[in-house]
């Protein structure tokens, strides 16, 4: 499942979304989440589908890597489904069993739940796999500058944030070889049940926190030794630039915010029946 994790990772590749300007993504990443949020029936998010799969094929990303972003997130999908399906109410009662009860209006809200969990983790995982932790921190840095203004300290939080995502597969690589240690001295982590898993888990948890710390003081040293000193006066090897591909980025974030709101206010005209059908509670 560890291995499964895939953000803060990145897939070098020369395509259109690897080479748009990091501010960009950033701003379409957000453009993307507000639109999964505010859609409120299925056309809106067969409109965000196929702007993930536009956005899939124009990065160059095989296709497997992105679903795996979803696999490490599946207990939660489950728990976050089971949850709404039996607590959600309606006016259509499809099964009860005792206290429990199912409604069709609970099914689709579940159904549209998950959709718009699927397609959000997805979307994120490909900002990471497109872009570099540098390119995350200068983007981040470039649309916080107006803080400054407040003597906000933006470079030092965008650093944090890439520094945060860079070390996600590291650490994760980490716990794989201590799991692999600890099995090779006959350690189970995989019989009993959850209760029994999980105290197997915690002699993992003190050597990966003493390998997190020891990597923390290296990564200091290092840049103390290269007289790092936060943003004052520092200078950029590479400067972003807005180009053409930015262009086509924002139209396409624009036009999805655009056509989600208009699906969401006359998506009762198209198809009546099927949307009367599928509507939302």
């Amino acid at each position: 499942m560890l291995n499964d994790v895939i953000f803060g990772q990145y897939y070098p590749a020369k395509s259109f979304a690897h080479k748009a300007d990091p501010r960009i993504k950033l701003l379409a990443l957000i453009a993307y989440i507000v639109a999964l949020f505010i859609a409120n029936n299925f056309y809106s998010l067969v409109l965000g589908l196929i702007v993930l799969i536009i956005t899939v094929i124009a990065s160059r990303v095989p296709i497997g890597s992105v679903l795996r972003s979803v696999k490490a997130i599946i207990i939660l999908l489950v728990f976050t489904a089971v949850l709404n399906l039996f607590f959600h109410g309606g006016d259509n009662l499809l099964w009860q069993w005792g206290i429990i009860k199912i409604y069709r209006e609970g099914v689709i809200f579940t159904i549209f739940f998950i959709l718009r969990l699927f397609f959000l983790v997805m979307g994120s995982a490909l900002l990471t796999l497109t872009t570099t932790p540098v390119e995350l921190t200068d983007g981040i840095e470039s649309l916080l500058t107006p803080l400054k203004w407040i003597r906000f300290p933006v470079h030092e939080l965008a650093l944090i944030m890439s520094i945060a995502l860079r070390f996600i597969p590291t650490l994760i690589d980490e716990t794989n070889r201590i799991i692999s240690a600890q099995k090779a001295r006959g350690a189970d982590f995989e019989s009993g049940n959850i209760f029994k898993r999980i105290k197997a888990i915690v002699p993992i948890l003190i050597p990966l926190l003493i390998s997190a710390f020891r990597r923390a003081e290296e990564l200091g040293d290092a840049m103390d030794a290269r007289c790092y000193s936060g943003s004052k006066n520092r200078t950029k090897y590479k400067k972003l630039k807005f180009g053409w591909r930015d262009i086509i980025v924002t139209l396409l974030f624009a036009g999805l915010i655009a056509g989600v709101v208009l699906l969401n206010i006359y998506a009762n005209t198209i198809f009546p029946e099927i949307y009367e059908y599928i509507r939302l509670s």
